[in-house]
């Protein structure tokens, strides 16, 4: 009876030295696991920092989005020219030079006054004295190049087209002398002979 017993006390304690030993190991194991998360979670919050750092980079650079009103193009006949933000040549009429508005009423209906973009800067990186001016007849704001209200032209189709430069047209008693505008004094640009009207735009002999 007492070596049975004794048997019994010897599994017992068998039994609960190993239960001891199974709780040991798991607890070690959930530590175990505990660690990895957290080594997992500092290395994802490490590669966070640095993609921030990234994104603070690029945000500070990110004067490079900012729309502008105008920018340079090269022309194959006139060289560098000015062009607005759809790639329009930008014109300016002589008859203007001295900032005095004429293109008015019917003139506005094939040369389009270049607006500023909302948001936009009147400004392009090498070119300076580009500035804006308010309209008399509509209150609007017209974009200048060295004090001369510029101007798109309803016949350029595409981008990059100057049909209208050396064009002459007659609006409102005005005789018009329009031209490209050039930043870099290549392909200056110089009046061409009047054309005669042949039934086109205009309202005088300068007609085209």
């Amino acid at each position: 009876m007492e070596l049975a017993l004794s048997g019994r006390r010897r599994r017992t304690q068998m039994s609960m030295q190993d239960g001891a030993a199974v709780r040991w190991a798991s607890a070690a194991l959930r530590a175990l696991a505990l660690l990895g998360t957290a080594t997992v979670v500092a290395a994802c919050g490490s590669g966070g920092t640095t993609d921030d750092g990234t994104g603070a980079g690029d945000g500070g650079g990110d004067t490079s989005s900012v729309t502008v009103a105008v920018r340079t193009q090269d022309h194959p006949d006139l060289g560098k020219i000015l062009v607005d933000v759809s790639g329009k040549t930008l014109y300016f009429a002589e008859q203007e030079e001295d900032g005095t508005v004429r293109c008015v009423d019917a003139c506005l209906r094939f040369w389009f006054p270049a607006k500023i973009p909302d948001g936009a800067a009147p400004s392009v990186p090498g070119v300076t004295e580009l500035d804006v001016l308010h309209r008399a007849d509509n209150g609007q704001e017209q974009l200048t190049y060295q004090g001369k209200p510029l101007y798109t032209f309803q016949l350029d189709s595409s981008a990059g087209d100057a049909d209208g430069n050396n064009l002459q047209d007659d609006f409102g008693g005005v005789h018009f002398v329009w031209h490209a505008v050039t930043v870099d004094g290549e392909g200056t640009p110089t009046p061409s002979p009047t054309p005669g009207n042949d039934g086109g735009y205009g309202d005088g002999p300068g007609g085209y």
